[in-house]
């Protein structure tokens, strides 16, 4: 199956601190990677280089058959290619979260505001400010405007951290939902109980680079990643900021 995203070969320093040497990361229509690695390995960062957000210092990002040498935000989002950051919100205080969705809609011809609502569990929020949400629900209202968005490619950085696990549950059939309609979809996380079993192929950063390890049950078999990632990550709480 030929990806609809692929990150190859690409390099990302940050004055003196190296922190992606050879990375590679890409996205299937209709199915779901997990990138995985330690707190600080740059798994945000290659997210943001991939929706072009910030410029590599070398290497390629190819999207819907197009390759970029200097992927641009406004470019790839034209044709399809979304990122959900984590801890940036979507939302300005002045608006509820129904202005915020018909906004969207407007602007991109989103036409499912009520559907998504109700898939979400937000239709009862939206006539509230998101300022007023709990984690969990500002999570699935942000969601929602990716979703309106209708993305050929979603990017989804720590969709999980930080909420209960009823709201993990409802994202995790949101973002199933969506591959079912062909959807590429990347998610990095550390909760592994959500991550995993929503995943159908799981790449590893590690070492400034990555290593495509195959399937859910091929990644937890290879012993190298469950000595140096999985027998840490309980333990490893801090915020991936790059």
């Amino acid at each position: 199956m030929t990806a609809l995203l692929t990150v190859d070969s690409v390099g990302k320093s940050y004055g003196e601190r190296k922190i992606l040497s050879s990375a590679f990361l890409r996205a299937k229509p209709g199915s779901v990677t997990a990138l995985l690695g330690r707190n600080g390995a740059g798994k945000s960062t290659l997210l943001k280089i991939a929706a072009g957000w910030i410029a590599p210092d070398y290497g390629t990002v190819r999207f819907r058959e197009v390759t970029y040498m200097r992927p641009r935000l406004h470019e790839l989002a034209a044709q399809g290619l979304f990122l959900l950051p984590v801890d940036h919100s979507l939302f300005s205080p002045s608006f509820t979260l129904r202005q915020h969705l018909q906004a969207v809609s407007a602007t991109f011809g989103g036409s499912q505001l009520n559907e998504i609502a109700e898939r979400l569990g937000i239709a009862t929020l939206l006539d509230q400010f998101p300022y007023s949400f709990s984690g969990g629900e500002r999570r699935r209202a942000e969601l929602a405007v990716a979703l309106l968005r209708a993305p050929v490619c979603l990017l989804a950085d720590e969709p999980f951290r930080g909420i209960a696990p009823k709201d993990a549950e409802v994202l995790m059939a949101a973002f199933r939902h969506l591959a079912e309609q062909g959807c590429g979809i990347v998610l990095t996380g550390h909760e592994l109980t959500f991550v995993l079993p929503v995943a159908d192929e799981v790449i590893w950063v590690n070492s400034g680079t990555t290593t495509l390890l195959g399937s859910s049950a091929d990644a937890e078999g290879n012993w190298r990643f469950r000595r140096e990632f999985l027998g840490t990550v309980q333990g490893d709480v801090r915020s991936d900021v790059l």
